[in-house]
């Protein structure tokens, strides 16, 4: 007999907005940005009806496949969006006040899925993108750190289910961020971030 569902222990952050004092680059984090009742639904519907797939990715000239798996939405190459993803994308699009028009999703199963350091390939997007991030599910600690000047401490942000991070600006220009390995018992995460291409994008 089940006694909970996983989504019983989710929890939500409770630092409201900030905007974080982020040299060369924007930065903004909205706990509770979706409310936990419609937070816990997302997450079950994506978690079990979504088509996660492998994908391998180019690490030191080798192909390997990558620690999580993906799904990818873009306009105009597979237009038809599940119910969910457009309700939430067009929340974000009314906060943002902007539009996208393509949606990664990650699925990271357990304390062994990760992304390494990286910034987001700028063919895709153009320079300076605007990406907006959704998550759902256990907490994960979100990492940045300055591509240049090592001075800069590495800034550690947990991603609470339900909340929302815009990075725009130049952030993706002159900061790098991963999501690390953890080796805690821990429920799945799901992480949506929208953004807008200018050509057709093949992650699979």
């Amino acid at each position: 007999m089940t006694l909970f569902n996983d989504t019983d222990i989710f929890t939500q952050g409770t630092a409201g907005k900030i905007i974080y004092d982020l040299p060369d680059g924007e930065l903004m984090l909205i706990d509770q940005f979706i409310a936990k009742p419609e937070a816990d639904l997302y997450y079950e519907n994506l978690l079990n009806q979504t088509k996660w797939r492998h994908y391998e990715m180019e690490l030191y000239n080798k192909k390997c496949v990558a620690p999580r798996m993906i799904a990818w939405y873009q306009d105009n190459k597979n237009a038809t969006w599940p119910a969910e993803l457009m309700k939430i994308r067009t929340q974000v699009e009314k906060e943002v006040q902007d539009s996208f028009n393509a949606v990664l999703l990650n699925l990271y199963r357990d304390g062994n899925d990760s992304v390494a350091w990286h910034s987001d390939k700028e063919n895709n997007t153009g320079q300076n993108p605007t990406i907006a991030s959704i998550t759902f599910g256990e907490t994960r600690i979100f990492k940045l750190r300055h591509k240049f000047n090592k001075e800069l401490a590495v800034i550690e942000i947990p991603l609470h289910h339900g909340s929302f991070l815009l990075m725009s600006g130049t952030t993706n220009t002159f900061w790098q961020h991963q999501v690390p390995k953890t080796a805690k018992q821990i429920l799945p995460r799901i992480n949506l971030t929208f953004r807008q291409v200018y050509q057709d994008v093949n992650f699979l």
